[in-house]
């Protein structure tokens, strides 16, 4: 037998879906882990002085829409 809660979520999903919309689930990386800041870092400082990265950021900061944003 179904629980309240059980019942809610399949209806909640079941109107999802009669709007159009599907379930997806995304992994990505566990940011509590232990290491996962150093490893960040890590990377960050490949990247410095490599003009594709400064290429990169250039475009993502001409691109970026701040309206609104503190």
């Amino acid at each position: 037998m179904r629980t309240n809660t059980s019942e809610r979520v399949q209806k909640h999903r079941a109107a999802l879906r009669e709007a159009g919309l599907r379930p997806l689930q995304i992994w990505v990386p566990d940011t509590r882990r232990a290491g996962f800041a150093e490893e960040c870092r890590r990377q960050s400082l490949l990247l410095q002085g490599d003009a594709h990265e400064r290429d990169t950021a250039d475009w993502l900061d001409a691109a970026a829409d701040r309206e609104g944003w503190q």
